[in-house]
């Protein structure tokens, strides 16, 4: 197997079960490859009170500026039932052109490219005169608490500055020219309690029955817009994800209601914000009437946009070199690693579609992973070797 063949890379990558937090080699693989090619490497163990330790690789070629980082992680999220699968979901099995297994488009596909593109463009360019890194974690998937946020930190610490990040990604909704990830929207995750007394359901004038006052809260959270969007991102977005009381019986009023929600923000907001303007509207709609609490989650996720540039332009125009279409600037999804690279240098993110991310028979086309590569190629020689 050569070190530049990104198929092959990818097949060897999904055929270690490196499931959250296990490393099962995936990050052993990346080292011996890229330590093959002449990059310097370290792994890195992190770890924190309460959750798994995470190793994690860092690999750079070159000592001069500018350094551009790829950025992303070789843990998957569980297989579930294998016997649902088409093939042995850790196999890495090419039938029909396609490759199938647990992350072949989240991200191990995305990292083989990457890799691959990397020692090819080395490998032709001995003297490209900058630097090219690595920065993979195996803790994206999970917590995300010993995984990249810790590493940039570890990597700032030793004096290492980046130019740009691309983080690998699946960004593509249907085709590999749809579109990259120039941002993020932040996420806020409320828990509303409403206290009310219990009683029997015949004596109501004897009880007070919180499920009345979570409807009028929830209402009131759900009655106006959070905002009307901005340049880059679509309205602020909050979803009630539970609504319990716990209470088995039908004759009975219960003594509390709890519900939780998620809020999917934009950068109209910062997460001390938008709770505040939360709290406002609780406090206006539960006047003197309704007695109810609401906590919110620690949050890492922050909205943020890497603003259209000439980096930017030179993403899209490799991509459109090699798919024919232009790509759309997007900051639609979840949350990512780039919400903490976003601390330290530029970073946008461009992969493989992502169609079948975290699904039985997830599989990425082989003609995909091919052309991801040559794309990565090609932003490396224009970036290194502008004309």
């Amino acid at each position: 197997m050569t070190s530049a063949d990104p198929v092959a890379l990818a097949e060897a990558l999904i055929r270690c079960p490196s499931v959250t937090p296990d490393e099962a080699g995936a990050l052993a693989f990346c080292e011996k490859v890229l330590a093959e090619a002449g990059f310097a490497t370290e792994r890195v163990t992190f770890s924190t009170p309460g959750t798994p330790d995470v190793e994690n690789l860092y690999a750079r070629c070159g000592t001069g500026a500018p350094y551009l980082l790829f950025a992303g992680h070789t843990d998957v999220v569980p297989p579930g039932d294998a016997g649902r699968w088409r093939h042995d979901p850790f196999s890495g099995t090419i039938e029909d052109g396609v490759l199938y297994g647990r992350g072949a488009c989240d991200m191990k596909g995305g990292v083989a490219a990457m890799l691959a593109a990397a020692i090819r463009f080395v490998m032709a360019n001995p003297g490209f005169g900058g630097s090219i890194g690595f920065l993979l974690t195996g803790d994206e998937e999970g917590p995300a608490v010993n995984g990249t946020v810790k590493l940039l930190e570890w990597a700032k610490a030793r004096g290492e500055r980046f130019d740009h990040c691309i983080l690998g990604e699946p960004t593509n909704p249907k085709h590999l020219g749809d579109m990259i990830k120039i941002g993020r929207r932040g996420s806020l995750t409320g828990h509303l309690t409403v206290h009310g007394r219990q009683g029997h359901v015949a004596y109501p004038h004897l009880a007070d029955n919180p499920v009345h006052g979570m409807v009028r809260l929830i209402s009131a959270l759900l009655a106006e817009p959070l905002d009307a969007g901005t340049a880059h991102f679509a309205p602020s977005n909050l979803e009630m994800t539970t609504f319990d009381v716990g209470n088995p019986a039908s004759n009975v009023i219960p003594a509390e209601a709890r519900a939780t929600f998620n809020i999917r923000f934009n950068d109209t907001w910062l997460p001390a914000t938008l709770a505040a303007e939360i709290e406002r509207r609780l406090a206006a709609a539960a006047g003197n009437a309704v007695r109810y609490e609401v906590a919110f989650a620690p949050t890492n996720a922050t909205a943020f946009v890497t603003e259209p540039g000439d980096f930017v332009t030179l993403v899209q125009d490799a991509v459109e070199a090699h798919t024919g279409r232009r790509p759309a600037l997007s900051t639609t999804g979840g949350t990512s690693d780039a919400r903490f690279i976003k601390d330290h240098c530029p970073v946008i993110e461009y992969g493989l579609v992502g169609e079948t991310m975290h699904q039985v028979d997830e599989c990425a086309r082989v003609s995909d992973i091919e052309a991801l590569t040559a794309i990565y190629e090609t932003v490396l020689s224009r970036y290194f070797m502008p004309s």
